[in-house]
């Protein structure tokens, strides 16, 4: 499945006060005058920019001409010296790619082994090279991109306890938070685009959310994404459980999860802030901004802007009513997985978690209205899900396992539950793979673990193994008839954190298992979102020698650098290749400051194909919006490779 994100900012607004800037780079980081720069050849080379490592299947792509191609070869050259240390020919013709560059080959470098820092060179009847790319081992390649993603997540941060000594230097924010006006549910248009009520309804309830990070790059705050983006973290410290950056920010995260569930009332908050307004009702996604400039806002109750400085916090449920499933699901498992994590240290704190996970869980809504979407988020457009089943799945699971730890009668019970969601998933007809949408691949890997060979519910391990191999199948058959063995879908809505959901994926159920199968389908997913596609371009910002410089993200925008020399969104990862149908039209704002890069050669309309389109312009969020969820699937799937 490939689910719609949050429309970005996508409403224009008269906002003064900062002049523009336009900054125009190529991915070199050299300015450059705004005209299109022509192709330096006709042949392209695409490698994983961050490398490959030692002893897996390597593989890069070579574009062009087919009568360049046919004739040509390769070598790989050591940076340092010059030395060449490993020769052949462009393997077989993986397929088409567009009018420009009609033919892609692959160039196998298996046997490269040899650490160190390498490129591409082609020779023959074809001219060009690659750029930069290292051998290494795993943990020696993936851990820097690890400390990356945390650096965007603490980029991300909200509240009083905000890094302001970071790269991106900002001041706290929004700390009007602490005492937050709850309202009614607001209702939408049928698109969600409109907000149809006149003003918003007070239910009289107040609440401290602040805190918590910010989702993507606007400054909105989540239930459903922070709580899939905790989970995802806590399960990646189990692989790194030394690194105390990534412990920290999981408890920011938790921190803040534990606010939105007010356990006195059975009420979980699902939302601060709304990104879709009308006249009367100014929002988020109105405005370009920092963070900080909202609590300096001089607004009355009445005026337009007031809830951009008093953020309006919503409802999942009315106090002790159903939840709706996918959220209590996500929520009651990041729970648990916090309980698992200081059972063993601290089992006072470990069942206080465990509670707060069992509450919210038995609040879940087990059968709710199939003519009615699920929701997430207000309004339900910005964060659409169909499967539900896979959320109870994995709180049951998760849950189980935390009980187990901490030795309460209760585990039975639960992972009873589990094999009966489970059932219940792999009986549906809305199965898909790892994404904010569905769960279910975190899911069955630890009930896996909870059944101990066991068969419950009609369910024992290999029906959890099967579904994994499902998943993973589905983007081996895709890849199979991409140029570029891409396992996503290009011309659709997250592209990216599809793949690195595949990687992560992939090498869990290696883990789980011992069956290797599917491991150089990861290798070649991973490379893919970082470097080895069409565009040429890592997803990831910072990662190799080219990657986004013009984020659609207003902390980036405003105290960023565009030329690759400054302070950049380290880590971040952005949604990649969207439909060209989809990117008719870029976000403008008069605050905001003009960015737009291209790559080293050419321009990035001479890589689209397959109907699909890449952008790096600050205006982009179809392509170069960054969220939690997109840098946590990589993230988790970096610290299980």
């Amino acid at each position: 499945m490939n689910s719609l994100r949050t429309p970005g900012l996508l409403v224009a607004a008269g906002v003064t006060g900062l002049g523009t800037l336009l900054v125009a780079v190529n991915l070199f980081g050299m300015p450059f005058g705004g005209a299109r720069t022509p192709p330096s050849t006709d042949v392209a080379v695409r490698v994983d920019q961050v490398g490959y490592v030692r002893g897996e299947t390597k593989q890069a792509y070579v574009m062009g001409p087919a009568k360049a191609l046919a004739g040509a070869r390769f070598k790989v050259v050591d940076t340092r010296g010059g030395s060449v240390v490993a020769a052949g020919r462009l393997g077989p013709v993986t397929g088409h790619w567009n009018a420009e560059y009609p033919s892609v080959r692959t160039a196998d470098l298996s046997a490269l082994n040899t650490p160190g820092t390498y490129r591409i060179v082609l020779t023959g009847t074809a001219a060009g090279r690659s750029p930069a790319f290292r051998i290494a081992g795993a943990r020696e390649l993936m851990t820097p991109l690890v400390r990356d993603n945390i650096r965007f997540l603490q980029a991300q941060r909200d509240g009083a306890d905000v890094l302001s000594a970071g790269a991106l230097k900002r001041g706290p924010s929004h700390l009007a938070d602490e005492d937050a006006t709850v309202y009614a549910d607001p209702e939408y248009d049928e698109e969600g685009t409109e907000l149809l009520d006149e003003r918003l309804t007070p239910t009289g309830a107040r609440t401290d959310v602040s805190g918590g990070w910010f989702d993507a790059g606007d400054f909105l705050k989540f239930t459903g994404t922070t709580s899939y983006s905790v989970a995802e973290l806590l399960l990646a410290q189990r692989e790194l459980p030394h690194m105390t950056e990534l412990s920290a920010e999981a408890s920011y995260g938790l921190e803040w999860l534990d606010e939105m569930w007010d356990e006195d009332s059975g009420t979980l908050y699902a939302q601060v802030g709304i990104g879709a307004g009308n006249e009367a009702v100014r929002t988020d996604h109105d405005v370009w901004r920092l963070p900080e400039a909202d609590d300096r806002l001089d607004v009355s109750p009445g005026d337009p802007d007031y809830t951009i400085k008093y953020r309006p916090v919503f409802r999942a449920n009315d106090p002790g009513e159903p939840i709706t499933p996918s959220l209590a699901g996500r929520v009651a498992a990041a729970f648990a997985l916090a309980a698992q994590r200081v059972a063993g240290t601290d089992p006072e704190e470990a069942r206080d978690w465990l509670d707060k996970a069992a509450a919210v869980y038995d609040l879940a809504d087990t059968d709710p209205d199939p003519d009615e979407p699920l929701f997430t988020a207000f309004p339900s457009a910005f964060y659409p899900e169909d499967s539900w089943q896979d959320d109870l799945e994995f709180a049951a699971t998760e849950l189980a396992l935390a009980a187990r730890g901490l030795e309460d009668d209760r585990e039975g019970d639960w992972t009873a539950d589990a094999a009966h969601w489970a059932r219940a998933y792999l009986d549906s007809d809305v199965k898909g793979t790892l994404n904010v949408a569905d769960v279910s691949a975190l899911a069955h890997v630890d009930l896996a673990i909870a059944l101990d060979g066991a068969r419950t519910g009609g369910v024992g391990e290999a029906d959890l193994y099967r579904d994994l191999r499902r998943q993973l199948d589905d983007g081996v058959d895709r890849a199979g008839h991409d140029p570029f063995g891409a396992g996503a879908v290009y011309d659709d809505f997250d592209a990216v954190p599809h793949t690195f959901g595949l990687v992560a994926t992939a090498r869990l159920y290696a883990k789980a298992t011992e069956d290797t199968r599917y491991e150089a389908f990861a290798g070649r997913q991973r490379g893919w979102a970082l470097g080895a596609n069409p565009w040429g371009t890592s997803f990831v910002i910072g990662a190799g020698e080219v990657y986004p410089h013009c984020p659609e993200h207003q902390l980036a925008n405003l105290r960023g650098s565009h030329d690759g020399k400054g302070a950049i969104l380290r880590g971040a990862v952005v949604n990649g290749p969207n439909a060209a149908a989809k990117l008719t039209e870029l976000n403008t704002f008069p605050t905001m400051k003009k960015c737009t890069a291209a790559p080293p050669a050419g321009a990035w309309t001479d890589f689209d194909g397959k109907g699909a389109r890449y952008v790096d312009d600050v205006g982009a969020w179809q392509t170069v919006e960054p969220s939690l969820d997109f840098t946590t699937t990589a993230l988790l799937a970096f610290a299980l490779t």
